[in-house]
């Protein structure tokens, strides 16, 4: 069975827009410019426990599904989450994600890592940590990255990695695209409730220990 990734929209329903809104996706870079990105190392003490990315001379492409925030030029906030699934009992401490800005707002986005509730995201469980002065938007290749506590990760089970925006302030205006990973694995949601789709599959990884 193929894992899904999920993106959700959080947005300010009246009456019966909530069926008019539609998940958004980022406009792909064109072909002459689309890239193909090196994937970044990672630290000599960490250990893979997931990741979507391809190979070191294909990590992710450009295009993909915005994460905004409520005051974007969007229009609306729009949150994606990717899932992952540990093989072994681990430790996670690095959430990566191929997020890059589009140039309008502020130029940040937030990584957490959550449990699962029933194939949606559930309880936060490390995070929000917010990365700043991201890649733009069709250039190559940084990988954003942020480091969480350490967090003990069960063999087995499903858990997420959630890039969001901040509600209000500085960073609730961003604009920003999770890019795609080479392979199958997504989906996304609108309206405030998670559902599936099968392209743009947003490029992440979980870094850490594994006993």
């Amino acid at each position: 069975m193929k894992k899904t990734t999920m993106l959700v929209i959080t947005i300010a329903l009246s009456g019966a827009s909530l069926l008019a809104q539609q998940a958004k996706l980022a406009p792909p870079v064109p072909a002459v410019t689309r890239f193909e990105a090196p994937m970044q190392a990672a630290p000599d003490t960490l250990v893979k426990i997931f990741s979507n990315l391809g190979p070191a001379s294909a990590a992710y492409v450009a295009s993909g599904y915005y994460v905004a925030g409520p005051v974007s030029a969007l229009g609306q906030s729009q949150f994606m989450g990717l899932p992952f699934t540990p093989a072994k009992n681990s430790t996670a401490q690095q959430l990566r994600a191929a997020i890059s800005w589009n140039a309008t707002g502020a130029n940040r986005v937030r990584l957490s890592l959550y449990s699962d509730a029933g194939g949606v995201p559930g309880t936060l469980l490390a995070g929000p940590v917010t990365k700043a002065n991201l890649p733009a938007f069709g250039t190559c290749c940084t990988i954003v990255t942020a480091t969480i506590p350490a967090t003990a990760l069960t063999a087995g089970t499903q858990y997420w990695i959630v890039a969001d925006t901040v509600a209000t302030g500085t960073g609730s205006d961003s604009e920003d695209v999770w890019n795609s990973a080479p392979q199958w694995i997504a989906a996304d949601v609108a309206g405030g409730g998670w559902f599936n789709f099968v392209d743009n599959n947003p490029a992440g990884a979980v870094y850490g220990t594994i006993p």
